[in-house]
């Protein structure tokens, strides 16, 4: 069984001026001062020299804090592509609260966030589906490669509600669920047939 902790980035200026992430890597998508402490808290709570490996989205602010988290641990360190947040297209940088009110039809009212079909308005934007698809690759084959280990994973907040979407299918109640916040952790196993087993999400 391979049991993964998912830890999302800490908070980044682009986090706190309420705007849409995707997958820019600029100056703004990096850790604020906030996001480092954040991150820093979270490690002196958890020690991850027990893990095997740590993998990393490739962008700024997850590999600051993998770096961060690992600090003292020192266990090998990979990227992965897959599991980069999800690409809101064209409207990747643009403010969410803006978008909202110029596109309610496909925002949640209760969590303020897009819904699966945002995509008919940003058509450049990845679907729900695509980015199931590569994280559901990403915990089969590192299940695979890597049975009876743990692995810390550090990503993006879609990226780890796209997990869950993963293990649960794409449904009403997944898509309700809010996004981690910065710096939380949730674990994950899967076993060697292929079964999936949440322990706890949003862990701070």
């Amino acid at each position: 069984m391979t049991t993964f902790y998912f830890v999302r980035h800490g908070q980044t200026a682009a986090n706190a001026a309420g705007l849409k992430q995707g997958q820019i890597n600029s100056a703004m998508t990096r850790l604020n001062d906030k996001g480092k402490l954040q991150v820093r808290q979270l490690a002196d709570h958890f020690d991850i020299s027990f893990a095997d490996l740590l993998i990393s989205s490739p962008l700024h602010r997850t590999m600051q804090t993998a770096d961060i988290l690992n600090n003292s641990a020192g266990i090998p360190m990979q990227q992965d592509q897959r599991l980069l947040e999800i690409s809101y297209g064209e409207w990747d940088g643009q403010k969410n609260q803006q978008l909202e009110m110029q596109f309610p039809d496909v925002f949640n009212p209760v969590l303020h966030d897009v819904t699966a079909n945002y995509t008919k308005y940003a058509t450049a934007g990845e679907t729900f589906a695509q980015v199931v698809e590569r994280v559901n690759l990403f915990l089969n084959e590192t299940s695979l490669q890597h049975p009876n280990e743990q692995i810390i994973v550090v990503t993006h907040g879609f990226t780890i509600k796209a997990i869950l979407m993963a293990t649960f299918g794409i449904n009403h109640v997944t898509s309700n669920i809010p996004e981690p916040d910065n710096a939380s952790v949730t674990k994950l196993t899967q076993t060697s047939d292929g079964n999936r087993y949440l322990h706890y999400f949003n862990r701070n």
